[in-house]
Formats: C-alpha cells, sequence, structure tokens
C-alpha cells in the first residue's frame, strides 16, 4: 500500500510527513487486494453501523443515514479509526491537522497525541468536545483556509492526519456505502444527497459506491452563501462568500474540487445551494421527526426537498445523511 500524485503518480509511502505531491497535486491510495482485506484494527472509537431512518415529508419518503449516532457525534470516525488504525501500526505516534470541529474530535477521540488547528469563530460546543479528548487547542482568525495554511506551515515534526489531504481518512469513509448498500437489501439508492465543504463524505461514499459497482446519483448541497462547488459545477460566475450558518461547509476552495466535481459528473448527478432560512426550516422539520442534527443535515436535506419540489416518483430510494448531531451546534 502507498500513496501516489495524482498529477505525475510519484509514489510515496504511507509515513511520509509530505501531506501533497512535490509537484503540488494531491495524494490518492493505491492497495492491492490483500492490503484491502489487511485492515489494521488497532484503534476503535467504538465506532457502529448506523440506523437508516425512513421518514415521510412532503408526502415522499427520505432516507436518513443516522452518522450522528456515531461515538464522538459525526461520520468522521470512519476515516479517524482507519487513518489512526494505520498510522499505529507504522508506529506513528503524533498527528496535526485543521479542523472546523468534527474531524478534530475524531482524531483526538483516537488516543493519538494530536494538536488540532481551528477557525476562531468555530461553535464553542465543537472546542469544547475537542479539548476533552486531550487535543491541544489552536484558534486561528480570519477563516478556514487560512487554519488550514497555519496547521500546515507548522507540523514540525508532527504527522498531518487532514481529513482532506490524506486518502486513508477517505477510505475510512466508504464503509458508509457497504452500509446502505446491505442495509436496502442489497441495492443501490437512487439518490444521496450530501453536504459538501471539503468533500470527504462524497468522496468516500463515491469510492464505496464505485467498488460495489454502481453509483447513485450524487447531488452536492452547499449553502447559497458560500457555493464554490455549485459554481464550479454549473459554471456561474463565482459569487462573493459569507457567513453561512452551516458552518461546517463553509469552504471558499476546497483542495480536492477536481475529484469532487468528477464524483457529481460521473455519477449524472447535480449541485445545489440553498438559502440559509431553507436550512433552518428543514433543520425545524427534522427535529418534528425526532432527529436533532447539525445545521449541515439540515442543509442536505433542504437541497432534497427542492430538487424534489415538483415531486418524487413513489419508488426511488433517496438517501438524506445525517453527518453530525445537533449537539455540536
Amino acid at each position: 500500500m502507498h500513496f501516489f500524485c495524482e498529477q505525475c503518480k510519484k509514489e510515496y509511502p504511507v509515513a511520509t510527513h509530505s501531506f501533497q505531491c512535490e509537484c503540488g497535486g494531491l495524494f490518492r491510495l493505491y492497495q492491492s487486494a490483500m492490503d484491502a482485506k489487511d485492515v489494521h484494527d488497532g484503534v476503535t472509537l467504538g465506532e457502529m453501523p448506523t440506523p437508516l431512518l425512513p421518514r415521510m415529508m412532503d408526502g415522499q419518503r427520505f432516507y436518513f443515514k443516522m452518522e450522528d449516532r456515531q461515538p464522538t457525534g459525526s461520520f468522521k470516525d470512519r476515516g479517524a479509526k482507519r487513518l489512526i488504525g494505520e498510522l499505529a501500526h507504522i508506529g506513528i505516534d503524533k498527528v496535526a491537522l485543521d479542523t472546523a470541529g468534527n474531524a478534530g474530535a475524531a482524531v483526538a477521540a483516537a488516543g493519538i497525541a494530536c494538536r488540532v488547528y481551528v477557525p476562531d469563530d468555530v461553535a464553542a460546543e465543537r472546542v469544547k468536545q475537542i479539548a476533552a479528548y486531550g487535543a491541544d487547542i489552536v484558534r486561528v482568525p480570519n477563516g478556514r483556509a487560512h487554519t488550514m495554511a497555519m496547521a500546515q506551515e507548522e507540523l514540525g515534526d508532527a504527522y498531518y492526519a487532514s481529513h482532506i489531504y490524506n486518502p486513508l481518512f477517505i477510505d475510512g469513509v466508504k464503509s458508509m456505502a457497504y452500509e446502505i448498500y446491505d442495509q436496502l437489501g442489497g441495492t443501490v439508492p437512487d439518490y444521496i444527497f450530501v453536504p459538501i465543504g471539503n468533500g470527504t463524505m462524497l468522496l468516500g461514499l463515491y469510492q464505496g459506491f464505485e467498488e460495489i459497482g454502481r453509483l447513485p446519483h450524487f447531488v452536492g448541497v452547499q449553502s447559497t452563501k458560500c457555493a464554490p462547488v455549485v459554481d464550479a459545477f454549473h459554471g456561474f460566475p463565482r459569487t462573493p462568500y459569507r457567513h453561512t450558518i452551516a458552518e461546517t461547509i463553509r469552504v471558499e476552495e476546497p483542495p480536492r474540487m477536481e475529484a469532487i466535481l468528477w464524483a457529481l459528473r460521473s455519477s449524472q448527478g447535480d449541485a445545489i445551494a440553498v438559502e440559509d432560512g431553507a436550512i433552518l426550516t428543514a433543520a425545524k422539520a427534522l427535529g418534528e421527526r425526532g432527529i436533532y442534527a447539525e445545521l449541515t443535515a439540515a442543509a442536505a436535506l433542504a437541497g432534497a426537498r427542492a430538487f424534489f419540489a415538483e415531486g418524487m416518483p413513489d419508488n426511488y430510494r433517496v438517501i438524506v445523511p445525517i453527518p453530525g448531531s445537533g449537539l455540536k451546534r
């Protein structure tokens, strides 16, 4: 197993302290069939298969993948287990990363020494959770992009455990696709509405369903106040980015933009933006049905409701992931 550059194909060992190729390309993961079976399970957060919960809304049935039930309250536990498990196996015991909250909590909870860089406007609840797991917190002003840059500049001898740059993290998220497939009786859903910031969930789901052999239609959802993927997908002029209540998908320049666009287009999917007001309305609708979700999840539901505003065929199986718990607001 090794990393390779998606541009020039140069190979790097998994233990490399480089987080991207010297040519500027990002890493992808190569693993043989034997590697894929030899997953190291020495690290666990108590992660589990999560329910696929059917609920009726607007006379339509949606299936909610309840990733808020994971131990730290988000789907990022899947990626952290895979990444930190592999790092522990090869003897790496100190990491650093930047996060809007969920990835930092998941990695810190995995029991490795870590330094976590967070934007200074992230919800206090998210920072408290990361600190509770023993991580060193570094607050960074001026937004998510500046936070990422500072984490990369100050790595020192720490391994960069990024859910964006490290393909092992994405490899862990793909387990969600296999669970959905099994929970639907060995079938692939028709649509999955995925909230997109840096695209970790989308890319993990895409990888999983690609391995299964059939893709659902992926629809990426962003806030109208920060929608770089929607703009790029449709060829819209880039609009000024503003603060949005869906803070974990407030990413102005996703490093894996090309991979995100590939996943959406090759699945014959779409990308849509929703107003913050629609996100709040969707959050209320979820709460009334017993689902207390972070606003990122509500954005995905708002996107699905807008997409099917004129109706949905009764036989469609439409998945709306609940990436994280509302307790993280």
